[in-house]
Formats: structure tokens, C-alpha cells, sequence
């Protein structure tokens, strides 16, 4: 409620200078509200451009200490690992997800191995990297089987535990796949393992760039619309927040972000559990390409980010945080 009226109360007093505004300003954004997203390729010492997203490259492991470094020298907390998987190593059943040798178990093990507990790792877990049909579950008759698909995913979670993930990140959105795999890890000794539930992933059309970067676009058969929350839904995301939380997840993601700052809030409100935003890759793409075609000043990234903090955000997953330096001035 504003008590007072105009003329005796001003509100553009407190907006008068910029000493003023600071002291006043309700969000701020640090390096410590980042994750900064890392793209995966075989081969060695390559860094390859990946075409949708400007600025955005896919890293061979010898070569992500260079942007772990960089993400460590300006203070961000952790990285996300995502994987391109060679097409002749994806299958029906995504085993690859299970190879203690693929890229996302290579790379854990290369940064814990180098850098110990200087920066958090966050590992997705999903199948969509590592199936033909580009579906984040097992198919059968058309059809995400839900309850099969946990079991892999299970194994995929104690896996990546083993190899030094601290934070496991389930992006599949199939019910009851948070409680059993807190059951797993911590019957096998990986308690402090924390889960980070994307609780309210969205079936949206902002994930083309992300599915060219992780080479699921292409062979991704029909949509995700079966397990994937539908975007006209609010209430929806309230009920998955609730039951992820009770079966132990730690942390809740929402994802995309900027369409969904609803959600964000709401979750916030209700639950004061610590919330995630992706600013995912169709955004990120949208911001970068109108500000290289001068449609928006690159200011834009700033104020897209700060939309986050002011929802209710604890952290922000983007491929802008590698640049958050010069973002925040």
C-alpha cells in the first residue's frame, strides 16, 4: 500500500541520481548468480562454432580447462555439461548414457581430478543426447515409457555421481523419477549428491538451438508434448514442484525462463525453495542475433537477466555468464 499522495510524495526523488537508484535498487546480479552451460565434442583440441547460437562453441575435454579457468577467474559457481554424441554411438536405448567413457564422465572426471572443489559440477540427466530418436526416455509402440525409463536413468545418476557430478540435474520430466534416484544414490553412499529437478520444464519452441548444439535436432521423432509440461498450464507446474520436492529434490528448475517468470514467482512464493532459471538457447539466440543486427542495444542482456533476480531466481543457467564481467557495470 503507498501511503502519501502527490504532491508531498515524489517517487522520482529516489530516481533523481544514480547514488540514489543504487541505494534504492531492489535486484543486483553477481558472478555468483551464473551457471555457465559447457557444449561437449570428441576429438582433440577442438573448439567448434556452433552456428545457432553466436559466441557459443562446443569444446573437446582437453580443451575445457581454458573455459573453466576463465569460468573460475570471474567467480561463477559451476558448470553444466552437455554432451554431442556421436551419431554412431547413439541407439534406441541410449546406452552411451552408461559409458563410463562417454564425453559428460570424461569431462566430470578431468575437472575434479584439476581443479578439485574450486567449481561445481552440474550433470543433465537424460537420455535425449544419446538416443537415435532424440526422445529423453525409452520408446515402445510410439509411446516415453515412463516407469522403464527411470530405471536407466537411475543407472545414468549413480554413474555420473561416481564420476564426480555434484550436481544431478534429471531434465526428463517422467513422475516419480526424483525419489527414486535420491533412494539410489544415497543407498550408495552419495548423499551429499545434490538434485537439481527441472520440475517445470516447458514443451516449448525456444530449444532449437540447444538440440542443434547437443545433435538431437535432426533426429528427434515427432515432440515432446507427452511428458513435457503444456505452456498454457500454471497450476501444473505448482503440483510437479510439490512432488519433487517431497521426494528429495534440493533445488527446482524452471525452464525456459523469460517466458515463464510467472512460474518462477509462484514457485518462490509458495515454496521458498531455491529456484533455477534457464535462459535457454532460443533466447539467448534471439537477444544475441537483435543485437548484432542493432535491433537492441546490447543493454538488452543486462535488463533480460535482472528479469530473473526480480521473479524470485536463486541462479541463472547461461551462455551468457562466461561474459558476465562485462555485462555488470
Amino acid at each position: 500500500m503507498i501511503v502519501g499522495k502527490y504532491p508531498s510524495l515524489r517517487l522520482r526523488r529516489n530516481r533523481k541520481s544514480s547514488w540514489t537508484r543504487k541505494l534504492v535498487q531492489e535486484n543486483t546480479l553477481s558472478s555468483n548468480d551464473f551457471i555457465l552451460p559447457i557444449f561437449l565434442i570428441d576429438g582433440v583440441n577442438k573448439k567448434q562454432h556452433i552456428k545457432s547460437m553466436p559466441g557459443v562453441y562446443r569444446y573437446s575435454v582437453d580443451r575445457i580447462g581454458q573455459i573453466i579457468d576463465k569460468a573460475i577467474s570471474k567467480g561463477i559457481p559451476m558448470v553444466a555439461l552437455f554432451p554431442n554424441t556421436k551419431k554412431s554411438l547413439k541407439n534406441e536405448l541410449g546406452s552411451e548414457a552408461l559409458n563410463e567413457n562417454n564425453l559428460v564422465c570424461r569431462a566430470s572426471r578431468m575437472i575434479k581430478k584439476k581443479y578439485k572443489n574450486q567449481i561445481g559440477i552440474m550433470c543433465d540427466v537424460a537420455l535425449d543426447p544419446y538416443t537415435s530418436h532424440g526422445h529423453d526416455g525409452l520408446i515402445k509402440s510410439d509411446k516415453i515409457l515412463n516407469d522403464e525409463t527411470i530405471q536407466v536413468l537411475i543407472n545414468q545418476s549413480l554413474l555420473q555421481a561416481e564420476m564426480g557430478c555434484d550436481v544431478l540435474a534429471p531434465s526428463d520430466m517422467m513422475d516419480g523419477r526424483i525419489g527414486k534416484i535420491r533412494k539410489a544414490i544415497d543407498q550408495n553412499n552419495f548423499q551429499e549428491v545434490q538434485i537439481l529437478s527441472y520440475a517445470a520444464k516447458y514443451a516449448s519452441s525456444f530449444y532449437g538451438p540447444f538440440r542443434d548444439a547437443v545433435g538431437s535436432k535432426s533426429s528427434l521423432k515427432g515432440d515432446k508434448k507427452t511428458y513435457q509440461m503444456d505452456f498454457r498450464n500454471s497450476d501444473e507446474a505448482l503440483r510437479e514442484v510439490a512432488l519433487d520436492i517431497k521426494e528429495g529434490a534440493d533445488m527446482v528448475m524452471v525452464k525456459p525462463g523469460m517466458p515463464y517468470l510467472d512460474i518462477i514467482k509462484s514457485i518462490k512464493e509458495k515454496f521458498k525453495i531455491p529456484v533455477f532459471a534457464y535462459q535457454v538457447s532460443g533466447e539467448y539466440s534471439l537477444i544475441e542475433n537483435a543485437i548484432n543486427k542493432n535491433l537492441v542495444n546490447k543493454d538488452a542482456v543486462y535488463e533480460s537477466l535482472v528479469a530473473f533476480k526480480r521473479a524470485g531466481a536463486n541462479a541463472i543457467v547461461s551462455y551468457y555468464a562466461d561474459r558476465i564481467d562485462k555485462i555488470i557495470k
